[in-house]
C-alpha cells in the first residue's frame, strides 16, 4: 500500500520545488504546505508549473510536427509494436496507470478552493479565479489523456490518506462515460472561472476559449467512441465488458439513460462548445504565397506555424514561448530545414489532398499531374499541400544569420538512405510546416520559434463533424465553417462537388479514416474527415481521431503497407552516381530501400525482409487501449492474488507480464 501512496504523494514534493523557482520567498526548507497557496502569485506559479502535462510543453524538441508518426499520415524511420500483433506486451510496471499529476491538481484544488470561497486568498479576485480555472482545465486534460489510453479509470477528486483500505477503494475503475462526464464538469468549471483573455496578454496561458475548445474535443471523442464501439467490450455494458466482472460496476447505468442518449448528448455538447470558439475567432489569412524571396509578400498562414511571437495570430488560442537568452530552445527549425527529423509524410497523406478545383486526384477532369516528380505532386493542388510539401531547389533560408549560424539554404534531394535523424528523409515526402526562414533560429538546439498548443480552426472542424454525426446533415453553421476552411486553403468551396466525385474504394487505398468498424463510411462523412486530416496535418491529432473512429479494424484481416514517394519512376535518377549506377540497394539483407518488385513507391518498413512488418501493418482489437501493468494489480490485491484486486484488465489483454494481446 505504501507504493500506491508514494505514487500519489511524490507529486507535491516535485511541484513545490518547481513553483518555488518562480517566487521570491523563503528557502524551501522553511516552507511548509500550510504556508503555501495563500496568495495570487503562488497560485499563478503552481499552475504554470503544471503546463508540462501538455504535449507541447514536455521535452519539446520537435514540437507537434512528429506526433502523427506511426499512422497513415506520417512515418518515422522505425516501425513500432502497435502494428505487430503479439509484440506489444503487458508491462510488469509503469504505464499510464499512475496518479502523480492528478495528485498535484487535487492538492491545489482541495486547498485553494475552500480558501477562495472563504475569502482568504490575497490578490486580484479575477486572477485568483483564473488560476483556479487553469487547474480545473489541467485536471480535465490529464483525465482525458487517461481515458484515451486506459478507457475506464478511477475518479480521484481528493488527496488520499495513507490508509490501505481507502487507497484500494480509490483504485476502482469508473466507467469511461462517467470519467468523461467528470472531465466535462471540470471544463465547465474552468470555463466559468477563466478570463476571456489570458492574464499575460500574449496567449501563453490558458484562456476560456481553450477550455471551450477542449470540451468540444472531449465530447466529440467520446461520442464517436461510444457510437463506433457500441455493443463491444470497449464500452460500459457492452458484450464482455471487463467492468462487469467487478461487483461495483455490475449495475451501471448511463447518465443520459442509455448509450444512444449519451451519444446524442455528447454530440450536442461538442457542437455547442465548438460554436462558442468558431464564432469568435477568425481564421488567419492565407494569401496563397509561398515566400521564396525577400520581395515576396509574407504569408500569415504559413508564418503562423513558425513565428517567434504567435500572440498576434487570430486563430491561435494558446502557444508556448521560447527564449534563446534563457536557453529555452528547441530544434524544430533545424529539422524543418531538412527531413523533419526523418518523420515524413506518407503517400496516403499526400494523395488525400484534393486538387484546387475540389476534385480528388483520381477523378476525371481533376488536372492531376501525377507523382513522377515532387514538383508534379504539388501542381494545382489544395493550397495546404502546395504550401507545405517541400521539393528540391526551394529556398529554405531568406534571412542569413549575422552570428554565422549555419542552415540549409536550398532544399536538397531527399536523402532517403541517411540513417541520421537530423538529415534523413524516411518517406521522400517532407513538410515545411514549422519552417522559419531566419537562419538565426537554425543552429543545432538553438531554435526559439513558438509552438501552437491550440488553434480555433479545430473548433470549426469539431462542429462540422459533430453536426453531421448527430443529425445526418449539415446545418447553416456547419456549411459556413466548412466553406471558410476550404476558401482559406485555396480549394473550391463547393464541397458537394467533391462529395459527388468521391470514390470510396479509391480513398480506402490510402486513408484509414475511410473506415469505421471495418466498413467504408459515406462520402460525405469521409470528406469531413478528409478536411480534418488535411488541415491538421502534423499537429498531433491523427492517432486520437483514428481511435475514436475505430478506423483500424480493417487491418485485422488485411495488412496495410506504409509507402512514401514514387522512388521507382523518374526520381530514381536522383540516386545514381556519375556512371549511372544506383547508389541505393534493394533485394538483399542489407538493402537500403524497398524493391521495385513490391511497389513503385518507397515502402518505408519493407527493405531487408527482416522487418516484422515486412508484409504490412496488422492490427488486433486489444490495441485500441493500453494494457495495465501487473504491478498495479499486485499492490491492490490480497496476498498477491490478482483476482482480488478491484482493478480489471483492459479487453484482450492478459494479466500476465510480458505477454501479448489475447485476441
Amino acid at each position: 500500500m505504501k507504493k500506491i501512496y508514494y505514487i500519489l504523494i511524490f507529486g507535491f514534493i516535485t511541484v513545490l520545488w518547481s513553483c518555488n523557482d518562480f517566487l521570491d520567498q523563503e528557502p524551501l526548507s522553511s516552507i511548509t504546505p500550510e504556508q503555501y497557496l495563500w496568495d495570487e502569485s503562488q497560485l499563478a506559479a503552481y499552475a504554470i508549473a503544471q503546463y508540462d502535462s501538455l504535449p507541447t510543453h514536455k521535452n519539446w524538441n520537435f514540437g507537434t510536427f512528429g506526433l502523427d508518426s506511426h499512422s497513415d499520415n506520417m512515418a518515422a524511420p522505425n516501425y513500432i509494436s502497435r502494428y505487430v500483433p503479439g509484440e506489444w506486451k503487458v508491462p510488469q510496471s509503469g504505464g499510464e496507470w499512475e496518479f502523480k499529476t492528478i495528485y498535484q491538481y487535487n492538492y491545489f484544488l482541495n486547498k485553494v478552493v475552500p480558501r477562495w470561497k472563504a475569502g482568504k486568498i490575497t490578490g486580484s479576485e479575477a486572477l485568483v479565479k483564473h488560476y483556479i480555472g487553469e487547474m480545473y482545465f489541467l485536471r480535465a486534460w490529464e483525465y482525458f489523456t487517461k481515458v484515451q489510453a486506459m478507457g475506464d479509470f478511477p475518479i480521484v477528486k481528493t488527496v488520499l490518506s495513507d490508509d490501505p483500505e481507502s487507497l484500494i477503494a480509490a483504485s476502482k475503475r469508473s466507467p469511461r462515460t462517467d470519467v468523461v462526464r467528470f472531465i466535462i464538469a471540470d471544463l465547465d468549471s474552468a470555463i466559468t472561472l477563466l478570463q476571456a483573455t489570458s492574464p499575460d496578454g500574449a496567449k501563453n496561458r490558458i484562456s476560456k476559449a481553450c477550455a471551450q475548445l477542449v470540451k468540444s474535443r472531449v465530447a466529440l471523442f467520446e461520442a464517436c467512441w461510444l457510437k463506433y464501439f457500441k455493443g463491444t467490450a470497449f464500452v460500459p455494458n457492452g458484450t464482455n465488458w471487463t467492468g462487469a466482472s467487478k461487483d461495483y460496476n455490475k449495475s451501471y447505468q448511463f447518465p443520459a439513460g442509455s448509450i444512444d442518449a449519451e451519444i446524442e448528448w455528447l454530440f450536442g455538447q461538442a457542437m455547442a462548445s465548438a460554436m462558442e470558439v468558431a464564432d469568435n475567432f477568425a481564421l488567419t489569412v492565407n494569401n496563397k504565397v509561398l515566400q521564396q524571396s525577400t520581395s515576396d509578400a509574407k504569408n500569415l498562414y504559413f508564418d503562423m506555424f513558425s513565428a517567434v511571437n504567435m500572440s498576434g495570430y487570430s486563430e491561435v488560442l494558446l502557444w508556448r514561448k521560447y527564449d534563446k537568452g534563457l536557453n529555452i530552445v528547441h530544434n524544430v527549425p533545424v529539422y524543418a530545414q531538412l527531413g523533419n527529423y526523418a518523420v515524413g509524410l506518407t503517400r496516403g497523406m499526400v494523395d488525400g489532398f484534393l486538387m484546387a478545383n475540389g476534385l480528388p486526384v483520381y477523378a476525371s477532369g481533376s488536372g492531376y499531374q501525377g507523382d513522377d516528380y515532387l514538383a508534379d505532386v504539388r501542381k494545382n493542388r489544395d493550397g495546404r499541400l502546395w504550401l507545405f510539401l517541400k521539393q528540391p531547389a526551394q529556398i529554405n533560408v531568406l534571412y542569413p544569420s549575422s552570428d554565422g549560424t549555419q542552415a540549409t539554404p536550398v532544399e536538397p534531394i531527399p536523402d532517403i538512405t541517411n540513417s541520421s535523424r537530423e538529415k534523413g528523409y524516411s518517406t521522400g515526402y517532407s513538410i515545411r510546416k514549422g519552417l522559419n526562414y531566419d537562419a538565426a533560429l537554425c543552429g543545432n538546439g538553438l531554435g526559439y520559434s513558438g509552438c501552437i498548443v491550440f488553434r480555433a480552426t479545430e473548433a470549426y472542424l469539431n462542429y462540422l463533424e459533430a453536426c453531421y454525426e448527430k443529425n445526418g446533415s449539415l446545418d447553416a453553421k456547419a456549411k459556413q465553417y466548412w466553406e471558410a476552411i476550404r476558401s482559406r486553403a485555396g480549394v473550391d468551396t463547393d464541397y458537394n462537388k467533391t462529395i459527388a466525385a468521391t470514390n470510396m474504394s479509391e480513398e480506402a487505398k490510402n486513408d484509414w479514416g475511410a473506415y469505421s468498424v471495418g466498413t467504408l463510411v459515406s462520402p460525405t462523412l469521409y470528406n469531413i474527415r478528409r478536411e480534418r486530416r488535411c488541415e491538421l496535418m502534423a499537429e498531433g491529432l491523427r492517432l486520437m481521431d483514428l481511435k475514436r473512429w475505430r478506423s483500424y479494424d480493417q487491418m485485422i484481416a488485411t495488412p496495410y503497407h506504409i509507402e512514401g514517394f514514387k522512388l521507382w519512376g523518374p526520381m530514381q535518377e536522383w540516386y545514381k552516381d556519375a556512371n549511372g549506377e544506383l547508389k541505393v540497394t534493394y533485394g538483399t539483407p542489407t538493402a537500403t530501400v524497398s524493391s521495385p518488385s513490391t511497389s513503385n513507391y518507397l515502402r518505408v518498413y519493407e527493405k531487408t525482409g527482416k522487418e516484422l512488418v515486412y508484409n504490412g501493418y496488422r492490427w488486433t482489437m486489444a490495441h485500441y487501449l493500453q494494457p495495465i501493468a501487473i504491478q498495479h494489480f499486485l499492490i491492490t490485491s490480497a496476498n498477491n492474488d490478482i483476482s482480488s484486486s478491484p482493478i480489471y484488465q483492459n479487453p484482450g489483454w492478459p494479466t500476465t507480464a510480458n505477454e501479448g494481446a489475447i485476441d
